[in-house]
């Protein structure tokens, strides 16, 4: 697909569900999909010195879905995106959900990105980047400052959607338009 929606990220705190979402959105208009995440972490949870050459690479495709987050990858996907879909759910819905997350990647001992895992739950009192703290810590930052980011690109349109069932009626409107 290429035209008014062929470039978009989907951006919410961690636990929110953007990367669902963003995958839903890439399966059901056949647009890429690349996980930012998987782009970032290399071995050990270190982050990858090639992560801005590949968002750059990954935006100046005529189509891709994404998520939107990481301070150097913003600037450069707010450039080149269409939409931004702000999936801005409850505090308690997300807490729910990257704990719940958290916990079966730890149990199942899935492999991440690059071969990494979710460390040792006990890393939450140890790591003060441990991912359910860090969503606890970065529930509100979106808010602060994604409508002045994105207003700040008058060709970029911000979709603020505050439930999965708004998402879902969004995307299936999304898809009675394209038909």
């Amino acid at each position: 697909m290429t035209g008014p929606l062929a470039r978009i990220a989907v951006a919410g705190v961690s636990g929110s569900g953007k990367s669902t979402l963003a995958k839903r959105i890439s399966d059901r208009l056949d647009i890429p999909y690349v996980e930012l995440d998987s782009l970032h972490h290399g071995p050990d949870w270190t982050p990858r010195p090639e992560f801005v050459d590949d968002v750059r690479a990954l935006v100046a495709r005529p189509a891709w879905v994404s998520e939107f987050q990481y301070a150097a990858a913003k600037p450069l996907i707010l450039d080149r995106v269409d939409v931004v879909v702000w999936l801005d759910v409850p505090t308690p819905l997300t807490m729910y959900q990257v704990i719940r997350r958290t916990l079966i990647r730890r149990a199942r001992r899935t492999e991440l990105w690059n071969g990494n895992v979710e460390p040792p739950l006990r890393s939450i009192f140890t790591d003060p980047d441990y991912v359910v703290r860090w969503a606890w810590k970065s529930r509100n930052k979106l808010r602060q400052h994604l409508p002045d980011q994105v207003a700040a690109h008058p060709d970029v349109t911000l979709i603020r959607l505050h439930s999965h069932r708004a998402a879902d009626n969004w995307l299936a409107s999304m898809l009675r338009a394209a038909v």
